[in-house]
């Protein structure tokens, strides 16, 4: 993602999330039962393998430093402006979570069109491996 497109858009904050995800609760709700109904059909061990998986990364490494150096630059500010530097982290939160989300939703959009561009729809195995990565992404934001 490009940073300094970033700069030039809107400015958000954490509450522009929250107020998105109050809109979206019963739609996480449904997730979430659907969630529950593949892990049971996961089996027993399934947690220990859940453990055993490594997490994929959620941001470049390139994009990662980025956000570390922007962080720092924060926490170096907060001596002469405490406001501005609490209000320049939560814009920076807002930033990291707005690139997870268009990270994921590119994600998405490229499995769609490969399930659209078969015949059939998807296989069970490209199924398989599209849930694996929901469930490696979904652990890798509960591990932070």
């Amino acid at each position: 993602m490009n940073t300094d497109a970033i700069d030039t858009e809107k400015t958000l904050s954490t509450a522009d999330f929250a107020a998105a995800g109050d809109r979206s609760a019963r739609r996480v709700e449904r997730e979430d039962r659907v969630s529950r109904e593949v892990a049971d059909a996961d089996g027993d061990g399934a947690i220990e393998q859940h453990e055993r998986e490594e997490l994929a990364a959620l941001f470049t490494p390139e994009l990662a430093g980025d956000f570390r150096s922007r962080w720092d630059a924060v926490q170096i500010g907060f001596v002469d402006d405490p406001r501005m530097a609490v209000q320049k982290a939560d814009e920076l939160v807002a930033q990291v979570m707005k690139n997870l989300a268009e990270s994921f939703a590119d994600e998405r959009q490229r499995f769609e069109e490969q399930m659209s561009a078969t015949d059939g729809g998807a296989s069970t195995e490209n199924m398989r491996v599209a849930l694996r990565r929901y469930r490696s992404f979904f652990q890798r934001l509960l591990s932070l």
